[in-house]
């Protein structure tokens, strides 16, 4: 699993680990029961305390991505997919509206909005 973090982006560090890991399971590179990396190994992967690596933990499993193990470890739950991916979409949603309200401020006609769009995609 390939994680990284970013020190100066304004999202707390715990955020970005268990949206990095809950997209992983969304995709379905990590499938039900995979171990994930103990709390240790991942906090000394990423130079990070391990307090924030169990945040992460703690906030994926209380979303019911992952459950724990005593003495084992954590691992990937078997999540409702579809919910799953109607928060992603949301989210999603969410930034565009975001997007687009800043793309209005700055001028762009709705036609110029979409080439850009078509363009970067």
């Amino acid at each position: 699993m390939n994680i990284k973090v970013l020190t100066k982006s304004g999202v707390p560090i715990y955020e970005q680990i268990s949206e990095q890991i809950k997209n992983e399971i969304v995709s379905g590179n990590l499938q039900q029961g995979e171990p994930l990396p103990s709390i240790r190994s991942l906090a000394a992967d990423l130079k990070i305390s391990v307090i924030t690596t169990k945040r992460a933990y703690e906030e994926l499993e209380r979303e019911g991505l992952i459950y724990s193990v005593a003495g084992k470890g954590f691992y990937v739950d078997n999540p409702d997919m579809s919910y799953l991916e109607e928060k992603r979409t949301l989210g999603i949603e969410d930034e565009l509206a975001k997007w687009i309200d800043s793309a209005k401020e700055a001028g762009l006609s709705k036609e110029d909005a979409v080439s850009m769009i078509n363009i970067l995609w």
